[in-house]
């Protein structure tokens, strides 16, 4: 069976997350407040999330949680493959019998 390799899984992972979270960051930034709640209560379904969202954020905090996001995106994504590689390797060991 095939493996997947980790870090290749890891580096993706943090990476899609990391621009999902610039991606959301900059929706807040441009369509300011209002906007942003009628968007997130959309796919929230009718959630509403007037009180926690904010429009304004420090530079280093979005820096803070671009490398947060990053860095537990990775270890999801090297969890996830290192459980893939576990559970083919334990069938493929079955199936050798």
């Amino acid at each position: 069976m095939n493996r997947i390799n980790i870090k290749a899984a890891g580096l993706a992972t943090a990476l899609t997350s990391t621009i999902f979270y610039v991606g959301c960051a900059l929706l807040i930034m441009l369509s300011g407040k209002d906007g942003a709640v009628f968007f997130f209560n959309s796919i929230f379904h009718g959630i509403d999330t007037t009180p926690i969202i904010r429009t304004s954020m420090p530079w280093w905090e979005m820096v803070f949680g671009i490398l947060g996001v990053f860095i537990i995106a990775w270890f999801f994504g090297a969890t996830v493959a290192s459980f893939y590689n576990l559970t083919m390797s334990q069938r493929s060991n079955k199936e050798s019998l």
